[in-house]
């Protein structure tokens, strides 16, 4: 073990594979203790397990409207904000996402704590559920802000969101791009299984990995699918992740037929086969601060087919990036790629 060992807290508000954030958070959390340090993961709610390293659930509302007012107004929970008075003999204290930075920011102002800050971007823009979904998000980012104050290190995880960051709250930040596990996806995984549970023998197969959420464009993707398939009936579009807005997906479900599957969330492990199984990944996603599972994709030798869009030409450097919107020449990317493949 490491004469350096450090006692390091990492931030993150729901530890789960859903989410693209924790599994960076994950994979963090594995190196550190890889090298010897003691981590401690502190979240709002876990999903994940690890018998490497520790992991806190604070806990939080399980009602989703509650939920979202609650983590807008962190700060008003004195028993879990206070949770920084356990950090005070820790060496560095690492936020993932508001509101965890709370307890950095209150462990940096009260005992002087590392605070160090992963960008992952707020989603302000591009399409969203509501005008209320708008002001909460905007309200978001200024108590965000506000909690970067006192912030000692700042990385982002594209380019595009280091820009962001400066102009929304004038810090400067180092640019890490999230890493992708090779061991995992590669193009050497094999597909079969998934194959055969979806019916995919001798289809040209799409895939979209993600949240089910307005921004993401699903409903731009499924109007995308429909324009392919006029050429390519026997094709099928895979919707792999969860739904995270019930209404809009509601809507959804009643727009499709049998050639979109909706996978619901797929466990971590299997995810890799799902890529494996597709000819072509694609999104419609109207903003990203990275885009994991475009960059999965290609590590998976996948060509993508998104729109050019946030860190999209950062991240994308097998497929075709096309004008946000432009359905058509979308489609006709999904036929080009799905008939080379």
């Amino acid at each position: 073990m490491s004469s350096n060992k450090k006692k390091v807290a990492i931030l993150t508000p729901t530890f789960s594979h859903h989410s693209g954030i924790d599994r960076v958070v994950e994979q963090q959390a594995e190196e550190y203790s890889k090298n010897g340090d003691d981590v401690t993961v502190i979240a709002l709610e876990a999903k994940i397990i690890s018998k490497k390293y520790k992991i806190i659930e604070l806990g939080m509302p399980k009602n989703g409207i509650l939920q979202r007012l609650y983590r807008l107004f962190f700060f008003l929970d004195r028993k879990n904000l206070n949770y920084y008075k356990n950090l005070k003999d820790f060496d560095m204290i690492i936020s993932h996402f508001y509101p965890m930075n709370w307890i950095a920011y209150e462990a940096k102002k009260y005992y002087g704590k590392k605070y160090v800050y992963f960008d992952h971007g707020i989603n302000t823009t591009g399409l969203l559920d509501s005008i209320m979904q708008k002001i909460y998000m905007k309200i978001f980012l200024l108590f965000s802000n506000y909690t970067l104050r006192n912030v000692d290190e700042t990385f982002s995880v594209s380019k595009y969101l280091s820009k962001v960051l400066y102009k929304e709250s004038r810090i400067k930040s180092k640019v890490e791009y999230n890493k992708i596990n090779k061991k995992r996806f590669n193009k050497n995984v094999k597909p079969e299984n998934i194959i055969k549970k979806y019916d995919l023998k001798g289809r040209k197969v799409f895939l979209y990995v993600g949240r089910i959420a307005p921004h993401k464009g699903i409903h731009l993707l499924i109007k995308s699918f429909n324009l392919a398939k006029k050429s390519m009936p026997n094709s099928k579009l895979l919707l792999v992740g969860k739904p995270t807005f019930p209404r809009y997906y509601e809507k959804l479900k009643k727009r499709v037929d049998k050639g979109v599957i909706f996978t619901g969330f797929v466990e971590d492990e299997d995810l890799p086969r799902y890529y494996a199984a597709c000819d072509v990944y694609v999104t419609c996603s109207q903003w990203e601060g990275f885009n994991l599972p475009a960059a999965e994709a290609q590590a998976c030798e996948k060509p993508v087919v998104a729109f050019n869009i946030g860190s999209h030409p950062e991240i994308v450097k097998n497929g075709k990036l096309v004008e946000k919107s432009d359905l058509e020449a979308f489609s006709k990317a999904m036929l080009k790629y799905a008939n080379s493949a």
